[in-house]
Formats: C-alpha cells, sequence, structure tokens
C-alpha cells in the first residue's frame, strides 16, 4: 500500500480531539520558536516556518496568536525534546516524540502506558534506525513530472513522489520541507494539505493478526493520546 496510505489513513482518522492535539502541538511549538528569538515572524526565520507549517495543518489564527502572545508576554515556561523508543507484540515498534516541562513526569507517564499495554520500552536508537526521518506534504495533485521539476528547480532534496486516487504525497529532506511547501504553493494556489510536517516512516510495516495483540496495541495508543507530553507517535503497525 506504501506510504502515501499510511499517510492518508492518518489524515481521514482525524476526529474533534485529535485536532485539539494538533493545536496544543503547534501552540508548543510556536511558543518556542517565538521565544528562541524575536516574536515577530517578519524577523524570526524560525518562527515564519512554523507559521507556515502550522497553517497548511488548519491550526486556526487564534492558536498561533495566542502562542505568540504568550511569548510575548515574558512567560517562563520551558519545554524539552525528549524521544521515547518501544516494542510492542508481533514486531511493531514505536517512536514517542514529547515536549514536556517536567522530564520526570513525562518519563513516569511514558513507563505507565507501555506497562499498562505489556509493551516494552526500548533504549534510545534501538528502534528509529528502522525509520526514515522526512518532510511528508500530502495534497491534491497527480502531474509527477511537473511536481519534481517544480521541486528540483526550487533546490529542494526529493526523496520519494508518490500519487493514488488523485492525492499526491511528496516525501523530502527534512531540513526543505518549508522550502518544498513554498514551491508546492507557488505552482498549487491555495492548496490544501492533508499532511505537511516532518515525519519518521517505518521502512517495513507489520500486521497484527492475535486480537490480544491488537487488544494491546490499542490500548498502548489509547494511552499515549490521553498524555498531554506527547507530540507526535509513529508506529510501523498498518491499522
Amino acid at each position: 500500500m506504501g506510504r502515501a496510505h499510511e499517510v492518508r489513513a492518518a489524515a481521514m482518522a482525524k476526529t474533534a480531539a485529535m485536532k485539539s492535539k494538533v493545536y496544543s502541538r503547534y501552540g508548543k511549538e510556536i511558543y518556542i520558536a517565538a521565544k528562541s528569538g524575536v516574536p515577530d515572524p517578519d524577523m524570526n526565520l524560525t518562527l515564519r516556518s512554523k507559521i507556515k507549517e502550522a497553517k497548511a495543518n488548519q491550526v486556526p489564527a487564534d492558536v498561533i496568536k495566542r502562542a505568540i502572545e504568550k511569548a510575548k508576554g515574558g512567560s517562563n515556561e520551558s519545554y524539552d525534546s525528549l524521544r521515547y523508543e518501544g516494542f510492542g507484540p508481533g514486531n511493531a515498534t514505536i517512536i514517542i516524540d514529547c515536549l514536556t516541562d517536567n522530564s520526570n513526569r513525562t518519563v513516569a507517564a511514558m513507563n505507565s502506558c507501555f506497562n499498562k499495554s505489556h509493551c516494552k520500552m526500548g533504549v534510545k536508537g534501538s528502534v528509529s534506525f528502522n525509520y526514515d526521518n522526512l518532510g511528508v506534504l500530502s495534497f491534491k495533485y497527480e502531474d509527477e513530472d511537473t511536481m519534481l521539476d517544480t521541486l528540483i528547480n526550487a533546490d529542494v532534496d526529493v526523496n520519494d513522489i508518490e500519487v493514488e486516487d488523485g492525492e499526491m504525497t511528496v516525501y523530502v529532506a527534512p531540513a526543505d520541507l518549508h522550502k518544498a511547501q513554498e514551491a508546492i504553493d507557488a505552482l498549487i494556489p491555495d492548496c490544501e494539505y492533508s499532511v505537511c510536517a516532518i515525519k519518521m516512516l517505518p521502512q517495513e510495516y507489520v500486521t497484527l493478526t492475535d486480537e490480544h495483540d491488537k487488544e494491546m496495541w490499542q490500548r498502548l495508543l489509547d494511552n499515549l493520546d490521553e498524555v498531554d507530553d506527547v507530540q507526535e507517535v509513529y508506529h510501523n503497525v498498518e491499522m
């Protein structure tokens, strides 16, 4: 089914709760970008790029504004980026990226999630070597040749392009995500993205067939979804 299937399936599965999670994620990331420099996108390239990414993911303007105003207000909040890797049933693997202001709270939450689902946390690098770190952009478009020419002319490092059922998914070097977005926006005015983010994509997928394994895996995902510190979850299980 390929990577495009995984991306589309994730996009189609969005609910109101998942949107709230996305808004919270970008709110934190925009706040961090604004705090790391001048809280003005015209003078802060990192902030400007993060705002473009947030808008591509349908994050409301008021969420973006609140995050910037919070940074301008001199908030003392600070966040650390933490990554956890682990193993589930049937050769399932998982990567969890977190932003936290309390690492002790976060690691306790991760241990609880894994223990309750009978899964196992791994050490750093035990899972991620089987994943590719790529910028992913998914949108309605079908002309692969024109898209490839556009991206190459924009000096974008293209990893792959897939088209399925009228949906194009472009994979680029992570550093080129926003450069690719600008090139696509110029080619396709008012382009609407179902995905526009840097992701860890598994090199191989697995399918769980045992009902108990499926139940434990879903329990892990559900428990992780309830942890506010969790920003992104990547795994190799075809749902």
